[in-house]
């Protein structure tokens, strides 16, 4: 027979854990964009814990530009969903902190948005969703969204067009501002976010654009949780542990962990409650992040679709490829701040182990999207900056030269930004792995000019990826760990 659908608390079995607080009782303070799995798993929760402490209307409206399946799966289940932490154990646990979500609807994000009420607007929409130009610090004008909202800025669909608008409507009322909080794993996000927002607001209002500059915070954040995308396996399970069918369940790690600018002019929940770490600087917690972990995410990624590794676990399965993820880890660990706080080689021992998680399934495909989006700041940087310090950058260039042999396997357009930029490249330069591997780090805004016009690193790359399309990964990886 099958499970009712989950939508109160009254009949959840004792083990799995429930909102401590009355979800009628609190009102709504955040509008989240984008209701991805990371989101549900991340920022809900701490603000599920935040409510417990200390209450304050400070419930979330969930909001989705274009998908509408999780926002109406939200609202047939009162806006309750299961977070299964996936350990040696399976956890569930319902959250509350979400009131009604929207799917599809811009014109009702932008209603939302200009109501006082809202107090954060805070975002998870993938880098490639924002439309702006990382290397000018503006928006991007060529970008979809940014265009016909600029067209059209009564009647905004991208989140920069949302996001001003709304900030013009409650400039005009004279309503107090929202604060913009980026989620996403950008560097610097919330200057990137303020600088697209400010570039957009010119082209429509100078003046609104200067009003944004004066009253608007952008808090910047770094996060972290590792959330594989939701299988039927996640569903079954979770109507395991509740006795309930629940569509918009995720599953995660236990570990979350999430570190931010203390900037909110009106107010904010007790985030600290569940964990979040509030600082004046975010950026030295952001670079480990993104050159410690997700570095090696993506090296685990590219390395396991080449030699058949569907998940993170079984990467870390593979001797050989741990090593190489270690050294990975040390390399850009050696590129952090030093006078931060920071401790690379804890973080380092404790990210091995979290890969290692037999029971999170993480797809190496779904780390591999959006190569051009993340690798920047992932590998490039750091590898500019070990070249500078008279480091080594040689990790950086075996990651660099398995994404593009990776690359060269491909037969249609990978799934980035520049996928069939990528693809017209490889086709371009066929067995000319010189001019692959020089074609592609010299695409605008991908690579440092420095690294890009950096022979010994180029060269090294283009060697590694002769070794590597010449007689596979796996001698390539044994030469390296030789070396």
């Amino acid at each position: 027979m099958m499970s009712p659908r989950l939508t109160g608390l009254a009949d959840l079995p004792p083990g799995v854990e429930r909102p401590r607080y009355d979800r009628a009782a609190l009102g709504i303070g955040i509008l989240h964009l984008g209701l991805g799995a990371f989101h549900r798993a991340h920022q809900a929760v701490h603000t599920d814990d935040a409510l417990a402490a200390e209450g304050g209307d400070w419930r979330i409206l969930g909001a989705n530009l274009r998908s509408r399946d999780i926002p109406e799966a939200l609202n047939a289940q009162n806006g309750l969903f299961t977070v299964l932490e996936r350990s040696v154990s399976d956890r569930a646990r319902v959250i509350g902190a979400h009131g009604p979500a929207i799917g599809g609807d811009a014109a009702a994000i932008l209603r939302a948005a200009c109501d006082p009420a809202i107090r954060i607007l805070s975002l998870t929409v993938s880098e490639k969703a924002y439309g702006i130009d990382r290397a000018a610090m503006d928006a991007d004008p060529a970008h979809p969204a940014v265009a016909a909202d600029l067209a059209q800025p009564q009647a905004p669909q991208g989140v920069l067009g949302i996001i001003v608008a709304a900030l013009a409507a409650r400039r005009e009322a004279e309503a107090a501002p929202f604060a913009v909080l980026s989620c996403d794993n950008l560097p610097d996000n919330g200057a990137l976010l303020r600088a697209g927002v400010l570039g957009f607001a010119r082209r429509r209002d100078p003046g609104l654009a200067g009003w944004i500059a004066d009253h608007v915070a952008f808090p910047a954040t770094m996060v972290d949780r590792i959330t594989p995308a939701t299988t039927e396996r996640t569903l079954t399970d979770v109507e395991t542990l509740t006795g309930h069918r629940d569509l918009a369940a995720v599953e995660t790690e236990p570990f979350s962990q999430w570190v931010i600018e203390d900037h909110f002019p009106q107010g904010r929940p007790t985030w600290e409650a569940g964990g979040a770490l509030f600082v004046q600087d975010v950026r030295p917690h952001e670079a480990m992040k993104l050159r410690m972990l997700n570095g090696s995410h993506s090296l685990i990624a590219y390395a396991g679709q080449m030699l058949d590794l569907p998940h993170v676990r079984d990467a870390m399965a593979d001797p050989a490829l741990t090593a190489l993820v270690r050294r990975h880890m040390q390399a850009a660990g050696a590129t952090l701040p030093r006078g931060a706080g920071l401790d690379p080689e804890a973080y380092a021992a404790a990210l091995l182990a979290r890969f290692a998680n037999p029971a999170i399934a993480h797809q190496t495909r779904q780390i591999a999207m959006d190569g051009t989006e993340k690798l920047p700041q992932r590998w490039f940087a750091p590898a500019a900056e070990a070249l500078q310090a008279d480091g080594d950058a040689r990790p950086f260039a075996f990651a660099t030269a398995i994404w593009l042999a990776w690359l060269a396997t491909q037969e249609q357009a990978p799934d980035d930004p520049r996928g069939p930029a990528l693809l017209d490249l490889a086709r371009k330069a066929g067995e000319d792995d010189d001019t692959l591997t020089r074609s592609v780090l010299a695409l605008p805004g991908l690579a440092p000019p420095e690294l890009a016009g950096n022979a010994a690193f180029t060269q090294a790359v283009r060697r590694i990826l002769t070794h590597i399309r010449r007689d596979g990964l796996r001698a390539a990886m044994a030469t390296e760990l030789a070396s």
